[in-house]
């Protein structure tokens, strides 16, 4: 099933323009089986949750993405923002503790170089993005995000094998333009964030570029 991992709707999202019923809709509309509203350090309730996924009847679950100091994690499992996750360590017990999975958004970002054809430069930025002190808490990282460049998701995708980490794939939708270019494809179907989080943890999944028009797997899970 194809999942988007990574979307933000207003208000809970400052800078998403984004009606939740819309992007739903639209997400639907694009083929998907299910998304994920990753806010920035705040986490829909359950009930809302459970309000909205009946009024579409459509699987629609909450994770976050916190802002830490080594870059921004896609969190799932957590039910609040606690002061002190903006140190991945910090944010690691704490998903730990709640038995949730971290995987990193957009490696590219303020790691890929200006400099991105000059191959020497490209090295060093790539080798020096696995030393990220947050990437020894992820299960994976997001190879390809929705509004990324070409060559910026390209980054993301050699960071991925450099590391031998599973990629996933997620729109970051902000606005109408953003929804359905990508996915998470997952070999099993998931109803619950409880399944979501197994299938991570497993690397049941591989990322998915939908802009062709027909699905096309970006690399493929590590199992």
């Amino acid at each position: 099933m194809l999942v988007d991992l990574h979307s933000h709707t207003w208000p809970r999202s400052h800078d998403s323009v984004l009606n939740p019923d819309d992007l739903i809709e639209r997400a639907k509309k694009a083929g998907l089986d299910g998304i994920v509203f990753t806010e920035h350090d705040v986490i829909w309730e359950d009930n809302d949750l459970e309000e909205i996924r009946a009024k579409h009847d459509f699987l629609v679950l909450a994770g976050v993405e916190i802002s830490t100091d080594d870059g921004h994690i896609l969190a799932f499992g957590l039910d609040k923002y606690v002061f002190g996750m903006h140190r991945s360590e910090e944010l690691a017990k704490y998903v730990e503790t709640s038995g949730g999975v971290m995987v990193a958004a957009h490696p590219y970002r303020r790691q890929m170089p200006w400099a991105a054809g000059d191959p020497e430069q490209y090295e060093k930025a790539l080798e020096k993005a696995t030393q990220n002190p947050s990437y020894k808490f992820c299960v994976g990282l997001e190879e390809l995000n929705g509004r990324g460049s070409d060559a910026e998701n390209e980054f993301s995708r050699k960071l991925c094998e450099r590391m031998e980490l599973p990629g996933t794939a997620g729109t970051d939708s902000h606005a109408i333009a953003d929804i359905g270019k990508c996915a998470t494809f997952f070999e099993h179907n998931i109803e619950s964030e409880k399944q979501l989080i197994e299938e991570i943890k497993a690397s049941r999944f591989y990322a998915v570029d939908l802009r062709s028009g027909s699905p096309v797997a970006t690399s493929k899970s590590i199992s």
